[in-house]
């Protein structure tokens, strides 16, 4: 992922450290208080990586059979794919049968660029349908939905984010991820906290090194959606992961319910050791 990338030279010269919770966050797992059960889960935002050959894939593995080896080690996939086309049940339940191995396996896909780069949006009633028609097929498989927009994206089309939150299927669980720098200002934040709570939407937190007003820590729903950026640097990474644990396990004591954790980045050859070592971290500190 290049958005939030920055130069190597440039790390050191930022803050990393996670911000405190913001009153919704507080509110939202008040709300919860369900402190007895929490899905965890963890990937990458691809399996497809020939560079994982001899560490995540045995040598010699065929790209076809690159999913099926995925699902040993991981148990969630942010799906990329399904942001650039849509695709039809027929070929999502191909991928359903390559993680059939694994029954708990959850695929969450991004929403297609067409609805929400293209059109921003606007008359995206049938397409949004055809893609909700695909990803079913996942059926038990399916995770939350990932709505992400572009920079481009600003507070001037709060009416249509409204309009169309307001109308997403209801029994679809759906995180939003925003990117332009008009979002995050006091009042935009309120309004936005208001919107998704009130339509169960959850509010995605994009963890990068070059945007840290995208690391917000609101969370709308007692489930979080962390996207988290790596650098060049793995054991910056792995310093900025132990965070991530700490709060993870602190939001859970008061309510999380669940929580999605993909990681991406410039150095894609470092996903699978720091999936690895975010997982082992999660499980000593429990």
């Amino acid at each position: 992922m290049e958005f939030g990338r920055v130069a190597p030279e440039e790390l050191k010269g930022i803050n990393f450290e996670l911000p405190g919770d913001p009153r919704q966050t507080i509110e939202t797992l008040k709300e919860s208080n369900d402190t007895d059960n929490f899905d965890l889960r963890i990937g990458a935002t691809k399996w497809g990586r020939k560079e994982w050959l001899g560490s995540l894939y045995p040598r010699g593995t065929d790209e076809s059979d690159f999913l099926p080896e995925y699902v040993k080690h991981f148990n969630g996939l942010l799906l990329n794919a399904t942001f650039y086309q849509i695709y039809k049940p027929e070929q999502i339940l191909k991928w359903k049968e390559q993680a059939a191995a694994h029954p708990g396996f959850k695929f969450y896909p991004i929403m297609a660029q067409n609805i929400s780069h293209m059109r921003r949006l606007k008359n995206a009633d049938e397409i949004t349908a055809q893609f909700i028609t695909g990803v079913k097929a996942f059926g038990e498989n399916l995770g939350p939905v990932l709505l992400q927009f572009g920079d481009n994206f600003t507070p001037k089309s709060f009416p249509e984010l409204k309009a169309y939150l307001e109308a997403f299927p209801k029994d679809f669980e759906i995180f939003v991820e925003l990117r332009n720098k008009d979002w995050w200002t006091t009042e935009w934040l309120a309004k936005l906290d208001d919107l998704f709570h009130s339509n169960h939407v959850g509010f995605a937190i994009t963890d990068a090194a070059g945007r840290r007003d995208c690391v917000h820590m609101h969370l709308t729903v007692p489930k979080a959606f962390i996207r988290f950026a790596s650098t060049d640097d793995i054991e910056l990474d792995k310093k900025r992961l132990d965070q991530w644990a700490l709060r993870l396990l602190d939001w859970k004591s008061k309510g999380l319910q669940s929580a999605g954790f993909f990681i991406t980045g410039p150095a894609e050859y470092n996903t699978p050791q720091l999936c690895s070592y975010f997982s082992d971290q999660m499980a000593n500190l429990t």
